[in-house]
């Protein structure tokens, strides 16, 4: 049996060769001319697809990577022209918590940010981060599962990606960072693009990392953090998480061992939690839609 399906490939593959050789010849075969009227030929039919018409309904959602390349060009030529690149981060976060606990928190944040600014689009959430040297493990990580980017690495993707936004013709790149090793990279970044962009303009917001969930939860919600479990956790940060998904602060495996609270705060039950972290993510939202709209205030006078 075998040997008939090596004859069978071999002689396939024998078949296939001529043709691939002959569409080889045919294209080095072409003169300059033949080749420039070939490639006019391939932009024009581009050109009409970038003007033809959606013909279906769009989708609802601010996720760009949710949305088709048409539904994204409506968008911006109806109004929309704010793009929000948000960086989180894989790494540890102590025995409960998942080492994406940036990411989820993101999930929340940026999609209500660009809900309440109305006129903007999430990019893809940026999950990877400087966490620490890579050679000789430091920072988180010495912790396994921690994936770390080089400074240099994470400054060039958030170029890339910031301006491929610009590109397609976004007027405002908002930069908002979970982490507290995410700032000066995006930092950086915002500044060398409003250097190089003359139409468009790179936002970093810092107030959305530097926010006072502690201090709100304490002076609004009457919440105290006792106690300091030592671990990189917090009451503020799993609530947030919980309104995304209970299962990323391992809820009901705590719960079952005892171990449902943190810094002295019970986690239980979940639904008390959960709309704690409701209401400290519209008062995180809230606080950084203020800021950038501050932010864009100032590129206008």
């Amino acid at each position: 049996m075998g040997s008939i399906r090596y004859i069978v490939t071999a002689f396939t593959t024998f078949l296939l060769v001529p043709i691939v050789v002959s569409a080889q010849a045919t294209s080095q075969d072409l003169t300059p001319e033949q080749r420039a009227r070939m490639q006019m030929e391939r932009e024009t039919r581009v050109a009409a697809e970038l003007i033809s018409r959606r013909p279906i309904e769009a989708l609802n959602s601010i996720w760009i990577e949710e949305l088709t390349w048409m539904e994204v060009r409506d968008l911006l030529q109806t109004g929309t022209n704010t793009a929000i690149i948000s960086t989180g981060g894989i790494e540890q976060n102590g025995p409960y918590v998942a080492t994406g606990k940036h990411n989820y928190v993101l999930a929340g944040t940026c999609e209500g940010i660009a809900l309440k600014l109305g006129n903007a689009l999430c990019a893809p959430i940026m999950k990877l981060v400087p966490e620490g040297d890579i050679d000789e493990p430091s920072g988180h990580m010495r912790y396994s599962g921690t994936i770390s980017l080089r400074q240099e690495t994470f400054e060039a993707v958030l170029e890339d990606v910031a301006s491929s936004l610009e590109a397609h013709g976004f007027e405002h790149i908002v930069f908002i960072g979970d982490s507290g090793g995410n700032q000066r990279g995006m930092e950086n970044v915002a500044r060398t693009l409003n250097e190089r962009w003359h139409k468009a303009h790179a936002h970093f917001i810092p107030e959305y990392y530097q926010y006072g969930g502690s201090e709100f939860l304490e002076s609004e919600l009457g919440i105290v953090q006792t106690e300091n479990d030592g671990i990189h956790d917090s009451f503020g940060i799993t609530s947030l998480m919980m309104v995304i998904d209970p299962t990323v602060v391992r809820y009901t495996q705590r719960v079952d061992a005892g171990l449902a609270k943190i810094n002295g705060v019970p986690i239980a039950p979940k639904e008390e939690t959960i709309e704690v972290g409701k209401k400290l993510m519209a008062f995180r939202v809230n606080l950084t839609v203020d800021k950038i709209h501050e932010s864009i205030a100032k590129t206008k006078l």
